[in-house]
């Protein structure tokens, strides 16, 4: 019986490590074969991600990081690395709310990669594939069903089919 209970495991990290596609927040499968990360998309979610609230943006990072998104607590404001500069998503808005992580970080270099064994990119989660995508959670008008956002939660918003983002007092849209 161990014997196939171990084959069994072994062929599910197998198959888990193959596909390179996770669902998160109860979904029992990914959507599409172009999907790499995928999230609870019911109709009456409210649920976003919540990006990294940092102290301040790096400044170190290259090429590799192009696609980065996080929460800049020095100026409030909901980021994304592209072309090397930052580009701000959203107004100042608001870091009051935030709870800080005062653990000590890990000394790993890396965080999880999800798509392959390796990455030049630096993150907390990085989505590494030349053909697969994130899917954001799907929530519609999240500036009137998300009863208690987070600063730099972002989602797509199903109603205006745009890129949402909060930075603690507002919410932004990007098409």
């Amino acid at each position: 019986m161990k014997k196939y209970t171990y084959s069994f495991f072994v062929l599910f990290i197998f198959t888990t490590t193959a596909m390179a596609q996770v669902a998160v927040g109860g979904v029992q499968s990914v959507e599409g074969t172009s999907t790499i990360l995928d999230f609870n998309n019911t109709p009456t979610n409210t649920n976003g991600i919540i990006l990294s609230a940092v102290s301040s943006a790096p400044t170190s990072f290259t090429s590799s990081n192009n696609g980065t998104f996080l929460f800049d607590r020095a100026d409030s404001k909901v980021k994304m690395f592209e072309n090397n500069t930052w580009v701000d998503l959203t107004d100042t808005g608001s870091s009051t709310s935030i709870t800080v992580n005062t653990s000590s970080e890990s000394s790993e270099p890396q965080g999880v990669i999800i798509g392959s064994n390796t990455s030049n990119a630096t993150g907390v989660l990085v989505l590494e594939s030349s053909n697969k995508a994130l899917i954001l959670p799907r929530i519609a008008d999240p500036h009137l069903n998300v009863q208690k956002p987070y600063p730099g939660m972002i989602c797509y918003d199903t109603v205006s089919k745009t890129l949402a983002a909060f930075d603690g007092i507002n919410w932004s849209y990007w098409k």
